[in-house]
């Protein structure tokens, strides 16, 4: 017996409330339909729908059922256009959201070697640094550099570790000393992200301790950008990720500071709705991000 076709045209009786119905929207006859059913109930040794001349309904065990069978039809039909896409190029518009510092530094490369893959796929890209609904918003896939997101509509893909460090410039560490202990921070100037959850308050770890440091923001803004160059000319002192700072550190116009205390580790990470990892475009699109930035801690 096949069993996907008996619950495939159990399934449709239910919808349609008799066999004939059902045998035409399935393209057969009503005795094959009720043959299908009827073998389904043997399998099953249980009565599924209640028949009379007039109407046919499903009996509990069968509205139970039902139910089951709905759904794992869903999931076979869906598995079968995940594999048939496996063989198709990608094709139609990619909408991308990303934070500003990354895509300016690091994704506007990367999405050009995507496409040169791919030619028939349009990438749409939104640079922004506010946090966004991809659901709400319309955008396929939106890369976030913090926790991954935990609501149950969507998928948080962590790629890798993105670390960051407490850093300044030497003009500013000459003119007001050199923090050596977090809780020293709440005397200095301090350069501020403007879009986390823990306001003026800075998060730092170390000698088995969470230190919680209320600062002095005398610069707030939501971009890592805007924070390194206020840093670079001895404005205080920035908590940024390494990849912003990279090349500020290697030519020591920053500095590490309380190398002894770090935050608590954030991810560069992929957000996608429910499901849509059976999208081809986005399936690729993951694969070849976590080729491209799994193993690069520091984006280099």
């Amino acid at each position: 017996m096949d069993k996907f076709a008996s619950m495939r045209a159990f399934t449709q009786v239910v919808k349609s409330g008799g066999f004939a119905a059902a045998g035409r929207t399935m393209g057969v006859s009503r005795s094959t339909v009720n043959k299908l059913v009827i073998n389904l109930e043997d399998e099953l040794n249980v009565q599924l729908l209640q028949r009379s001349t007039r109407q046919v309904n499903p009996t509990p065990t069968g509205l139970v059922y039902y139910e089951r069978c709905v759904n794992i039809l869903a999931e076979v039909a869906a598995a079968e256009v995940a594999v048939s896409q496996l063989q198709t190029e990608p094709k139609g518009i990619l909408k991308i959201n990303a934070p500003m510092s990354f895509g300016t530094l690091y994704l506007g490369k990367a999405i050009a070697d995507f496409m040169a893959q791919y030619p028939e796929l349009q990438v749409q890209l939104t640079l922004d640094d506010r946090f966004i609904d991809p659901l709400a918003e319309g955008y396929d896939l939106t890369i976030r550099i913090g926790q991954p997101e935990t609501a149950p509509s969507l998928v948080s893909q962590a790629i890798a570790p993105t670390p960051r460090v407490l850093c300044a410039a030497h003009s500013y560490l000459e003119k007001y000393g050199v923090p050596q202990h977090p809780t020293d921070l709440s005397e200095h100037s301090c350069l501020h992200y403007g879009h986390i959850v823990t306001g003026n308050r800075w998060l730092l770890l170390g000698n088995e301790q969470e230190y919680q440091i209320t600062v002095n923001g005398v610069l707030c803004s939501n971009n890592g950008e805007v924070l390194k160059d206020a840093a670079v000319k001895g404005l205080g002192i920035a908590l940024l990720p390494i990849f912003i700072i990279k090349q500020e550190l290697e030519t020591e116009k920053l500095v590490v500071i309380l190398t002894d205390y770090q935050p608590p580790e954030i991810n560069l990470c992929l957000v996608y709705p429910l499901n849509r990892h059976l999208n081809t475009k986005i399936r690729l699109f993951t694969q070849f991000f976590q080729q491209r930035f799994g193993d690069e801690i520091s984006f280099s």
